[in-house]
């Protein structure tokens, strides 16, 4: 067969391969010009002074790293280079954007964590690095270079803090001047080691001063001779344009039997300081298997037992530093930096779209683990919380009355993750906790309609109210049961036999819910709830178990619209009482309860409550209500924003 360069297909196919060739070598050709224009012109590298004002942090316990950190301050003062020698139990994380060059003396402690003086800076860093929102230039312009203090002897855990940073400020864009060096006390040689690391340290910034401070983007010797190639660049901008086929290490629950690490012999299971260790005992099975426990505990979990945990809530953190509190502050008068986030089942029967732990936790239709006991799981949760409250001592912004406040959890929020209305023990805990005068956040996803029958009073009982039809619930909860549209709506029924505090919950998903106001506002009759709290999904990144995007995040605005439509289409019954703007979040409330003479009364006497409680008599949610302030209201030119508090805004570094 012969190939006519007549033919049109063939004329056509040949002008788009030379079309692609072009473009191609047009941007190669084009990356080459700029990176010499860029050589020849060391004004538009934004240069480094040749004396750069830096940082040098010391992470340490015993003293060692601290010494080695003095040691080159010394040295880099007397070589002209201008340092702060920086605790970072003193340091504002948040300003780390703001340096130029960074050097970190790290020291690896027990368990291959941080010392205690490092405790708030790591988990920023952490938390900076996993979110999305912070982006991947945050630290662009800041060029760091770590040595990490440790111990051979301990095996995998030898310089992991050190390590773990360098991972960390890559990950936010910074740029590495040096491999990490890692000292080992156990040889007997770690201050020739730090010493001549040191020296590298005045080299390369020896080069900074003369080279304008270009360096290029990877990480050095600190030779003098040291040059970036422009074959650098050109790798670099190449891989730009490649796809990155790393999985996201996600493990989907149905998927992980037998990839958990094998147990060793000899190791007997029981509960020992609040951690249940694994497997079966007596033919029972642990909710939480080591790869379960695994993923939880790196998303920041503390595991409570075989099938519980507590984890410190962001807003917790912000109250205490005096940055504001959650929606429920606003919305219920909650204490947020007295709040514990907990609940005392993992395990869900949903696989919801938009779940926060990316179905990291354990998922079935009944109980089938071992049960820890209610007492138990109360008083590890709050030993855990509290020691967690106490590493923000020092935090800027953390006073030690606030601190004091938080060491006394007086509100508990049980909707971590998973449904915590399964454990069959749930009155005994919420006894548990009433009888200390904490107060009851319960959130249930409806699919347990005779557990929430049987519940006793909760100061607030949440259903989860995530479609308005059979389909969306479908597709947006993903529900093990295959009779859950019925159990949905019996949950509804059930929620309207309550007398104390009863919410609807929604979670507003574009492209997936936002359309169903109409199928939405015929729910209302069935729950007759007291509260309808709708809220902007929060996007959590994609993974393989949720294809979510941000497109799917609804602005404050749309929620706005679609709570006013709702209102709307109630008649009366519904008005907008509240919003919290920070959390894309609004409030509709029963108007015939909770509006007395043009004042709204959604925030909550929770003295009163426990009173209640103790007396053991029958009470109703119009018995420990009290009023919203002004600054909570609706339409309220703070948005929901504690005027007491000071409001403070990250700022965001994106591509």
């Amino acid at each position: 067969m012969s190939l006519s360069l007549s033919s049109y297909p063939t004329r056509f196919a040949i002008l788009t391969l030379l079309s692609a060739t072009t473009v191609f070598f047009f941007y190669k050709s084009r990356r080459h010009l700029s990176k010499r224009i860029k050589s020849l012109n060391p004004i538009s590298q934004n240069p480094i002074p040749k004396n750069p004002r830096g940082k040098i942090f010391f992470i340490s316990q015993t003293g060692t790293s601290k010494t080695l950190a003095k040691s080159l301050y010394s040295l880099l003062n007397l070589n002209g280079f201008e340092f702060d020698l920086v605790d970072p139990q003193e340091y504002e994380p948040e300003d780390l954007h703001k340096e130029s060059f960074v050097v970190i003396v790290a020291s690896t402690w027990e368990d291959g964590k941080p010392p205690s003086n490092a405790g708030f800076f790591v988990d920023w860093l952490t938390e900076s690095a996993d979110d999305f929102r912070v982006g991947s230039l945050l630290l662009s312009k800041c060029k760091f270079a770590i040595f990490g203090v440790g111990s051979g002897s301990y095996g995998e855990t030898f310089n992991a803090v050190g390590r773990d940073f360098s991972k960390k400020l890559k990950k936010l864009g910074g740029v590495e001047v040096l491999e990490v060096c890692e000292g080992d006390v156990d040889e007997g040689n770690l201050d020739e080691v730090f010493g001549k690391w040191s020296k590298r340290i005045v080299g390369l910034l020896g080069n900074l001063g003369e080279n304008g401070g270009d360096m290029g983007s990877g990480v050095g010797d600190g030779s003098e001779d040291e040059a970036v190639s422009e074959g650098d660049d050109d790798e670099e901008y190449d891989n730009e344009f490649e796809e990155n086929d790393e999985e996201s290490g996600i493990v989907d629950l149905e998927d992980i039997a037998g990839k958990g690490p094998s147990r060793k012999k000899g190791v007997n299971d029981k509960l020992v300081n609040g951690k249940w260790n694994g497997g079966t005992v007596n033919g029972e099975k642990a909710m939480v298997t080591p790869v379960i426990r695994a993923s939880l505990e790196k998303q920041g979990y503390k595991i409570i037992g075989s099938h519980s945990g507590v984890k410190l809530c962001r807003w917790t953190k912000s109250q205490l530093r005096g940055r504001g509190g959650c929606y429920k502050h606003s919305f219920y008068g909650i204490e947020s930096h007295r709040c514990m986030e907990a609940t005392p089942s993992l395990a869900c029967a949903n696989k919801c779209v938009f779940c926060w732990r990316h179905h990291t936790n354990p998922v079935g239709k009944s109980w089938t683990w071992k049960m820890d006991d209610p007492m138990e799981i109360v008083n590890t949760a709050i030993d855990l919380h509290t020691k967690m409250i106490k590493q923000m001592k020092g935090v800027p912004g953390v006073k030690a009355e606030r601190l004091s406040e938080g060491l006394s959890p007086r509100h508990c929020a049980l909707s971590l993750v998973g449904e915590p209305i399964m454990y069959p023990e749930i009155n005994s805990l919420v006894d548990e906790l009433h009888k200390r005068r904490i107060s009851t956040f319960l959130v249930t996803n409806a699919q347990f309609p005779d557990k929430i029958k049987l519940l006793k009073p909760i100061t607030q009982l949440y259903v989860s109210v995530d479609a308005g039809t059979k389909d969306s619930l479908k597709a947006i909860d993903r529900p093990l049961f295959g009779d859950f549209w019925e159990r949905f709506l019996d949950s509804l029924r059930a929620l309207k036999e309550k007398e104390q505090r009863t919410v609807y919950r929604l979670t507003l998903v574009k492209g997936w819910n936002t359309e169903d106001v109409d199928a939405y506002s015929s729910l209302f009759s069935i729950g007759k709830p007291d509260f309808i709290e709708i809220k902007g999904v929060t996007y959590c990144g994609t993974s393989a178990t949720s294809k979510l995007t941000m497109e799917n995040v609804p602005w404050h605005s749309d929620v706005k619209e679609f709570s006013e439509a709702l209102a709307k289409k109630s008649i009366g019954e519904y008005e907008v009482a509240c919003e919290h703007v920070h959390s894309c979040c609004v409030l509709l409330a029963k108007v015939d309860k909770f509006k007395i003479d043009g004042q709204w009364f959604t925030w909550i006497d929770y003295e009163k409550f426990h009173d209640l409680v103790a007396s053991g008599r029958p009470f109703t949610s119009k018995d420990y209500m009290t009023p919203t302030p002004s600054w909570a209201v609706y339409g309220a030119e703070e948005g929901g924003f504690d005027p007491e508090q000071l409001r403070f805004k990250k700022e965001r570094h994106h591509r």
